[in-house]
């Protein structure tokens, strides 16, 4: 078995509850933007690259999706996507308000209580209490669930 699929597996040990997992569905991809929109709002020190698309947020990203193509180059490239899509909605928002800092920290919060909420519905702690690379793998567990209704493979 590949390490994605023991990483997977084991993070969906306590992710079994039908409420837990709707709540993860809607929580995970939140956190995820959430933390996103909070590390693009630290100044970069050379804003003008590439239109400011290059910055801590996506230099960031770059190495979350070299951990993921560690993991499996086809789920490194779906979230590729999903990051490609993130990133162009937070440039939106960025230049549409100058609000993105205390939005993400809203959302990032929110989130979070819905996360603990949906695992005090399991009955079983957050994986990243034991493992904190499980902070990474909750994005692909959910990945992999479209991937199956895709027919893709990791």
């Amino acid at each position: 078995m590949k390490k994605i699929e023991i990483l997977l597996d084991q993070y969906g040990e306590s992710h079994q509850n039908k409420q837990n997992k709707l709540i993860h569905w809607f929580c995970v991809p939140l956190i995820f933007f959430s933390l996103l929109c909070m590390v693009w709002s630290i100044p970069f020190p050379f804003p003008s690259i590439l239109f400011g698309y290059i910055n801590w947020a996506t230099i960031g990203l770059l190495l979350v999706l070299l951990y993921y193509s560690s993991l499996s180059l086809a789920l490194a490239l779906g979230m590729g996507v999903f990051s490609v899509v993130l990133v162009m909605a937070i440039s939106v928002i960025d230049q549409a308000t100058n609000e993105l800092l205390p939005i993400s920290i809203f959302i990032f919060i929110a989130a979070w209580l819905g996360q603990f909420y949906g695992h005090k519905i399991e009955g079983k702690k957050p994986s990243f209490l034991k493992d904190i690379q499980f902070l990474l793998i909750g994005p692909a567990w959910l990945m992999r669930f479209i991937y199956k209704k895709l027919g893709i493979a990791l």
